[in-house]
């Protein structure tokens, strides 16, 4: 826009050059004549020139006008000729490599045009024969790429891999199925995405619970730091995590966690199937009882009596064995003891003001446990002794149960007035840690445990005790290598992935971001008309991610929606959707919860987007949804770009930079176009010095199609 300023001034500047020059000869030889004259003379040439004047000011004018004309087609044939040139010039040299200057005006420019065209082949040429080398090179690697792209893709469990800041830079196929399940047409529901927060899909505190853990097993020189836990979805799914670390470095030195991957995986059939077995060798083995216990009174004689009594015991000792052989149906963890005690340790120092002591933890025992809702439970404990007893010192032992076959005992051990058993009773009854979709009361703790809550009493050394039983594990091998689910940089490359999200971090819409590091949503709107003030609905919205420069056209939003009344006959040429396309479809109001979900922490883009805000700022009253970020308008950075270009539709943008446009007025189709271009304007930006989010949201600003309002 500042050239065209320039260039219109220069023009002007010019005729007032013209001006003076047709006019300043004249008036300067009649004003020294006028003053070297006698006054008689004088007075007779201004009769003389009074008397002609009119004459020669219509000479004048006329000529001028001449002049002006000749010189307005010189300027446009030079001048703007040669501006328009320049911008068709960057064009081929950026955004369209195939685009050539049009050879018109004066024969100087048209040589200029074709000369540069010239160049452009040659240049063209040049690149084609570098990119056949590249595309050699890389199709070995290509094709490799595909193959594991291909089985990442495939995978019958979940993978999601993640930064430490939990923004995914990873997932496949299954993981998006495992998270959709559940939700209908409508509901508002997570959406998992490159880029976007891991945390509304599964618990925050869980997550950095399990990412501790490894990092602790990492520091303590652990050669398996994996963890696994199991969270409950809103709509009572359950799922089985598996977290490894991503670790940065190289073999030994590789002891840095740069992020992690999840492996999710549905148990809720299997939980469902493991609890009917269960309640079935409970109520066999009840039953069986109930008959030994019958035939024993029936019998006279005392030998018959005692070797009954064998077979029970015989039959109490095999269905014990059984029991314990049979794993809880809640999937614990097998972790350290001394690690389940140093996360203890840890959780209670960040929630209590306890001093805090170890004694008897067994060096080489391994316990199953939920260590997450443990150390929930353990804390609310240490949190009511606290507070109801003036607690000053808690001591923690973990070792293996004498009395229990199996069972190692946890004990949290004081000194001072002891409890009552109703307390303990009312304490197992009452909810552990924060209100979330997963809250336990202390007695479901236990019975995740496969174990009770006792209170014991030691007189001799005047010690109250609180044992929590948890069942042992069996340590596993000792192991040379890491865990083979432990992912290195060096990994291959899924169906969805962007590893440059290693290193990204997070913290709302930054507007000095760079634009090539935004993350975006691309979208576009299709209304019953034009007019969103006087009743005009939107009947479709389509959306597409772009993340790092990158369209994700595997992470799109489409949804057509029912406006609640007949669309205009009128429109229907226009966007091809009919009364009976949207019957039956979510109407708006059920649409933008899922959409706002959708586009959560991105910057939008769309074309013409003035148009398609307003369309959602006057649902924001009924709704309650805002849509407050940033948002960026191809048409003004079109505008911005190109001042001199005549056409800033979706349509004339796309063929300057050559894009090809498919369905036109379908609002996904559009959406995907809008990307793309927008993809395409970013070198022509950075010409300008428009680099970051701020800078592109300024210059928009100040254009000319910025002043339209809907």
């Amino acid at each position: 826009m500042g050239n065209s300023l320039n260039a219109r001034t220069r023009f002007w500047l010019a005729l007032v050059v013209l001006g003076f020059l047709m006019t300043g000869p004249f008036m300067l030889t009649a004003v020294t004549l006028l003053l070297d004259m006698p006054e008689a003379e004088r007075e007779t040439l201004t009769k003389v020139l009074l008397h002609r004047m009119p004459v020669g000011v219509v000479m004048t004018l006329a000529g001028f006008a001449l002049g002006a004309g000749i010189l307005r087609h010189l300027f446009s044939q030079y001048v703007e000729g040669l501006h328009r040139m320049a911008e068709h010039l960057r064009l081929m040299l950026s955004a369209n490599r195939d685009f050539r200057v049009s050879p018109e005006g004066p024969p100087e420019v048209q040589q200029l045009a074709l000369a540069a065209n010239e160049l452009a082949q040659q240049r063209d040429g040049l690149l084609v024969d570098v990119e056949q080398q590249i595309a050699t090179a890389k199709e070995s690697v290509e094709n490799e790429r595909n193959r594991l792209a291909a089985l990442m893709s495939e995978l019958a469990m979940g993978v999601i891999v993640c930064n430490r800041d939990g923004r995914i830079l990873l997932y496949n196929q299954r993981a998006r199925l495992q998270f959709r399940a559940g939700t209908s047409s409508g509901t508002a529901c997570p959406v998992l995405g490159l880029g976007r927060s891991v945390y509304p899909l599964l618990d925050r505190k869980r997550l950095q619970h399990g990412q501790s853990l490894i990092e602790q097993r990492l520091q303590g020189g652990n050669l398996h730091p994996v963890t696994h836990f199991v969270v409950t979805l809103p709509e009572g799914r359950l799922l089985h995590i598996h977290m490894a670390p991503v670790l940065t470095g190289n073999g030994e030195d590789a002891t840095a966690m740069s992020g992690y991957v999840l492996t999710v995986e549905d148990i809720t059939r299997r939980f469902e199937r493991d609890i009917k077995r269960n309640h079935a060798f409970h109520t066999l083995t009840a039953g069986q009882r109930t008959q030994l216990s019958r035939l024993a009174t029936l019998l006279q004689d005392e030998a018959s009596q005692q070797s009954l009594a064998a077979a029970m015991a015989q039959f109490d000792r095999d269905a014990l064995q059984l029991m314990g052989s049979l794993r809880s149906p809640w999937p614990l963890e097998d972790i350290p003891a001394t690690d389940l005690i140093s996360a203890l340790l840890q959780g209670l120092t960040a929630h209590t003001k306890l001093g805090l002591k170890t004694e008897s933890v067994e060096p080489d025992l391994w316990v199953q446990a939920d260590s997450y809702a443990l150390i929930e439970a353990v804390v609310f404990l240490a949190l009511r002794l606290e507070d109801q007893y003036e607690l000053r010192e808690l001591r923690l032992a973990l070792q293996t149960d004498p009395e229990e076959t199996g069972r190692a005992s946890l004990d949290l051990i004081w000194s001072g007035t002891p409890m009552s058993s109703e307390t303990l009773f009312t304490w197992e009854l009452d909810p552990v840690g924060d209100a979330n979709t997963d809250t336990l009361t202390l007695r479901q703790v236990m019975e995740r445990h496969g174990g009770a809550l006792r209170f014991l009493h030691d007189s001799a050394a005047h010690r109250r005790i609180l044992r929590l039983s948890l069942p042992i594990a069996t340590a596993p091998a000792p192991e040379t290598l890491r865990d083979a689910s432990t992912i290195s940089l060096n990994s291959a490359r899924p169906e969805y992935y962007d590893f440059n999200l290693f290193d990204f971090r997070h913290e709302g819409v930054d507007l000095d971001r760079k634009l090539t590091e935004l993350a975006c949503t691309v979208f576009d709107t299709e209304t019953t008309g034009l007019e969103p003030s006087k009743g005009d609905e939107i009947i479709q919205v389509g959306a597409v991610h772009l993340l790092n420069s990158r369209l994700l056209s595997q992470e799109t939003f489409d949804q057509l929606v029912n406006p609640g009344f007949p669309i205009k006959p009128e429109g229907i040429p226009i966007h091809g959707i009919t009364d009976d396309m949207v019957r039956g479809q979510p109407a708006i109001d059920a649409v933008l919860p899922n959409f706002y979900d959708f586009c959560a922490d991105t910057v939008l883009i769309g074309h013409n987007a003035a148009f398609d805000m307003r369309f959602l700022q006057l649902k924001e009253a009924r709704t309650g949804l805002r849509f407050s970020q940033p948002v960026l308008d191809t048409l003004l950075l079109s505008s911005l770009i190109h001042p001199g270009q005549e056409s800033h539709r979706l349509e004339a943008i796309a063929e300057r930079l050559g894009i090809a446009i498919g369905n036109r007025h379908n609002a996904l189709a559009d959406a995907l176009v809008t990307g793309q271009v927008f993809l395409r304007m970013l070198p022509l930006l950075a010409d300008k010095g428009i680099v970051t989010l701020r800078q592109a949201l300024e210059a928009a600003e100040q254009t000319w199609h910025a002043r339209i309002k809907y």
